[in-house]
């Protein structure tokens, strides 16, 4: 079940979707689009796919007791999201290395391929809460 809930903060409105850790993610990317630009569409759902991926598959172990949830937000032209598990959080000073990631998909590793296509979509990638939670931002123009 998807649960969502809509609070105005300041001047701009954060919704949040929060649901039990599957990988079934087609209906909550949907809802996370909804106010984004058809054009970015293509490129913020893989990166947003990636992210999730993650906090169900990595964080929460894909235990359907724990939740993922997302807040999200367009702050004038700057799209937020803030993505949370109930995992243990991880190392996030050494999770990334864009050096060492495996782009190959005949190779056994897939070890850091998720982190870089999220550091390669979005202007900002930042964990906090020992690692639990991710927030992204992209900025995005008219062109």
């Amino acid at each position: 079940m998807i649960a969502i809930s809509e609070r105005p903060v300041s001047r701009s409105q954060w919704s949040t979707i929060s649901f039990p850790s599957t990988l079934y993610l087609c209906p909550v990317l949907d809802l996370l689009l909804a106010k984004v630009p058809d054009q970015w569409h293509l490129e913020i759902r893989l990166g947003l796919q990636e992210a999730l991926v993650n906090a169900a598959k990595h964080g929460n172990k894909l235990d359907p007791s724990k939740k993922v949830s997302v807040r999200f937000s367009v702050v004038e032209n700057h799209y937020w999201w803030l993505i949370s598990d109930q995992g243990c959080g991880q190392k996030t000073e050494c999770c990334f290395d864009p050096e060492t990631v495996n782009l190959l998909p005949e190779q056994d590793s897939e070890c850091g391929r998720g982190l870089f296509i999220i550091h390669q979509i979005f202007d900002r990638v930042q964990w906090d809460n020992e690692g639990r939670e991710l927030k992204l931002c992209k900025e995005l123009t008219d062109s």
